[in-house]
């Protein structure tokens, strides 16, 4: 296997978990209530969203380990990758906010939508300089996703007992969000504050 191929095991993986996402959407808005009880269409339609969740999570880790391994790794994976899993994150947050019409799920989904896009234009201006090192992905970062994933996934069974537990999830991921924003703005500071 060549590294640089587009049309390799990880990039159709990614791809995959981009087109996951009309899917996700269906499931969650679809007019006929899939299963019983509950105003978002029963247990099944969750368990079906969870199902869609967790294995879009399994292929961002997947994707990556195989394209380390085969040696498959292409510009074009290094782009499309975190942006497969920034859209399918931002999907399930705004699907939640709407189904959770609260303060506390709000703020944090601006929160975590805020920093992706305001790392993702910081990288983008780094490497115009040459210096998109200096905001490479982080431990922080990497606990952040992991936080962010299983919150989501909690929320998504919508299990009342667990109710608790998703939102420390939720805000231990914003905490960390917050601060993987700062470490990378910190990194980027030297050249912000150039003239």
């Amino acid at each position: 296997m060549t590294t640089g191929r587009i049309w390799n095991i990880p990039n159709i993986l990614t791809l995959a978990r981009i087109a996951l996402i009309p899917v996700f959407l269906l499931v969650a808005y679809w007019p006929p209530a899939i299963g019983v009880g509950g105003h978002e269409g029963g247990m099944t339609r969750h368990l079906i969203l969870t199902a869609i969740f967790v294995v879009a999570a399994l292929t961002d880790w997947f994707d990556g380990y195989l394209a380390r391994t085969l040696n498959q790794t292409s510009a074009f994976g290094r782009f499309l990758d975190p942006v497969a899993d920034k859209l399918m994150v931002a999907t399930a947050l705004i699907v939640l906010v709407q189904w959770r019409p609260s303060i506390a799920m709000a703020f944090a989904a601006v929160v975590i939508i805020s920093r992706e896009i305001t790392v993702s234009a910081l990288r983008e201006w780094m490497a115009e300089l040459g210096a998109r090192t200096s905001v490479a992905v982080s431990a922080i970062g990497k606990y952040k996703t992991a936080f962010q994933m299983i919150a989501i996934t909690v929320f998504l069974l919508n299990w009342k007992p667990l109710d608790q537990l998703a939102y420390a999830l939720l805000y231990t991921a914003v905490v960390l969000t917050l601060w993987s924003m700062f470490i990378y703005l910190r990194a980027a500071w030297p050249y912000l504050k150039q003239p």
